[in-house]
């Protein structure tokens, strides 16, 4: 490992003005809860500053302070989904998904977006729109979208953080990735 210089980039005084706003919004995007956001935000710099001495300089600051952020967002999301009991939830439908698959009955593919996507993606305004159907989500369903499609976590690890099986998981993205299509589509108008 090499030593750290001081350069502006590497003093903790700085982070929050040069860094802040874009950490908050990575935390933001994956926790849906303000106060959350902020409070992963300042874990983060914490944890910063004492793992300073061992930052290479390899990566920029704010990619390893975002590093250190992921950790912090997936903590969080694991614990909150320990006090939500996924297993209670839409157990009816779950089966009555099951029997479709059971049976070799294929599943309906949804139908094409009203709007382009990747072009809208972007958009800052189109950021706003999906947060806001981001936290219209329920509970598990937002956890299992999060973890997946915005922290990258496998069908594996994220049946065995929320304790549910394959199965569950993929009934809770499907339904998650069906409301936020419909909800982007209902208020998302630009094309």
């Amino acid at each position: 490992m090499r030593p750290m210089s001081d350069t502006p980039a590497t003093l903790p005084e700085t982070w929050p003005d040069e860094h802040g706003d874009y950490l908050f919004q990575y935390a933001y995007l994956r926790l849906r809860n303000q106060a959350a956001a902020e409070d992963a935000v300042q874990e983060t710099f914490l944890a910063g500053l004492q793992a300073l001495g061992r930052y290479d300089g390899k990566t920029p600051v704010r990619y390893w302070l975002r590093g250190i952020l992921r950790h912090k967002v997936v903590d969080h999301i694991r614990k909150a989904s320990r006090e939500v009991a996924v297993d209670d939830i839409e157990g009816g439908e779950i089966l009555g998904s099951l029997k479709f698959k059971a049976f070799g009955i294929p599943s309906q593919h949804p139908a094409p977006w009203k709007f382009d996507p990747k072009h809208a993606y972007e958009q800052k305004e189109f950021w706003e729109v999906f947060y806001g159907c981001m936290a219209k989500l329920s509970g598990p369903m937002a956890i299992a979208f999060t973890l997946r499609e915005l922290e990258g976590l496998s069908t594996g690890e994220i049946c065995k953080e929320l304790r549910i099986r394959p199965n569950n998981l993929w009934v809770l993205l499907h339904r998650a990735r069906t409301q936020l299509k419909a909800c982007l589509e209902a208020n998302w108008s630009r094309t």
